[in-house]
C-alpha cells in the first residue's frame, strides 16, 4: 500500500467514525431524553427503555443491532459488509458510553423543538456522512437489504411505514406532545439525509467557450487532474470558430478553474451549473 493510498483510507476512516458519533450525540442527547423515537432501532431502544426501563436504552440498541446483523450476516453473506457490522456495533457501543460518562436525568433544555431540530440534523448529517464513505449504520437498513433480496415488496415504502409505527408508538408510550414531535422529526429527517447527500455529492458542470483553449486544457489536466470533452463551434453573430470544452470539477477546484479561464481568456463565455450526479473517473463509480 502507498502512503498515499494508506492516507486516503485514513481520511475515510476517519471520516466514517465522525459520522458515527454525530449520530450518537444526536440520538443519546437529544433523541432518548425527549422521547424522538423516529424511527429505526435507535427508536425501538428508546420506546423499549421507556417501557422497560431496568434496561439501558444504549444496551437495547447493542442487542438489536447484534441481531440484525446475524440476521444479515445468515441472508445476506458478504452483502452485510464489514463497514455496516463496524458503524451498528460502534454507534450502539458510542450510546452505551455516553451513558456511563454523562448520565441524563432528562432533556437538556426546556425547549423540546430546539432539541428535535439539533436532534434532527446531527442524525441526519452523521447518517449523511456515513453513506458517503460507502457504509450505513446497520440497524432497519439491514432489514430492507433482506426484504429486497427476498421479495418484491417496495423496500422504501415498507421502511417508512415501519419507522412511522415506531415514531406513533410514541403518541402512547409517553404523550401526545412527543408523539406530534416524533413524527415531525420522521418526515424531516427523510429530507436532511437526501440534502445533506446532495450538498456533499455537489460538483460544478463547466461549459466554456473561448478562443484559446491550449492554456485551459493545460490547466485542467495538469492542475486539476481532470478530462474535458471538446467541440468545434461557431458564433452565429461574428461567425468566428471557437472551442467548446465540457469539463466537470469538485467545488473546491471550480473557483481555480473559474479564475484561470479569465485568467488565460478574458473574452471566453463560460456556463457553470451544479450538478450532484456524475459518475465516471475521478468521481462516482460507475456500477449502479
Amino acid at each position: 500500500m502507498t502512503k498515499k493510498e494508506f492516507l486516503e483510507k485514513l481520511k475515510v476512516f476517519l471520516t466514517l467514525n465522525f459520522g458515527i458519533l454525530l449520530m450518537a450525540v444526536g440520538i443519546y442527547f437529544f433523541k432518548s431524553p425527549n422521547g424522538f423515537a423516529t424511527g429505526g432501532v435507535s427508536g425501538i431502544s428508546i420506546v423499549l427503555a421507556r417501557l422497560f426501563p431496568m434496561i439501558s436504552q444504549g444496551t437495547y440498541m447493542l442487542v438489536i443491532n447484534v441481531l440484525l446483523l446475524i440476521l444479515g450476516l445468515i441472508f445476506l453473506g458478504k452483502e452485510c459488509g464489514l463497514l455496516t457490522i463496524y458503524c451498528s456495533v460502534m454507534l450502539s457501543l458510542e450510546n452505551m458510553l455516553f451513558e456511563w460518562l454523562v448520565p441524563l436525568k432528562g432533556p437538556l433544555t426546556e425547549y423540546p423543538l430546539l432539541e428535535l431540530v439539533y436532534a434532527v440534523l446531527l442524525t441526519g448529517i452523521g447518517a449523511a456522512v456515513i453513506f458517503r464513505c460507502k457504509a450505513s449504520s446497520g440497524g432497519t437498513d439491514i432489514v430492507a437489504l433482506i426484504l429486497k433480496k427476498k421479495t418484491s415488496l417496495n423496500v422504501g415504502q415498507a421502511l417508512l411505514i415501519t419507522d412511522a409505527l415506531i415514531a406513533a408508538s410514541t403518541f402512547f408510550v409517553y404523550d401526545v406532545k412527543t408523539g406530534l414531535f416524533a413524527m415531525l422529526g420522521l418526515f424531516a429527517k427523510v429530507f436532511v439525509v437526501d440534502d445533506v447527500l446532495d450538498s456533499m455529492n455537489m460538483c460544478k458542470s463547466f461549459t466554456i467557450i473561448t478562443t484559446k483553449p491550449d492554456g485551459i486544457f493545460e490547466y485542467i489536466t495538469e492542475n486539476l487532474h481532470h478530462s474535458a470533452t471538446v467541440f468545434e463551434g461557431k458564433g452565429v453573430y461574428t461567425g468566428d470558430k471557437r472551442t467548446i470544452i465540457l469539463t466537470v470539477c469538485k467545488l473546491s477546484e471550480a473557483l481555480r478553474l473559474r479564475k484561470r479561464v479569465k485568467e488565460i481568456d478574458p473574452g471566453a463565455f463560460v456556463i457553470i451549473s451544479k450538478t450532484n450526479e456524475i459518475m465516471g473517473k475521478g468521481f462516482r463509480d460507475n456500477t449502479l
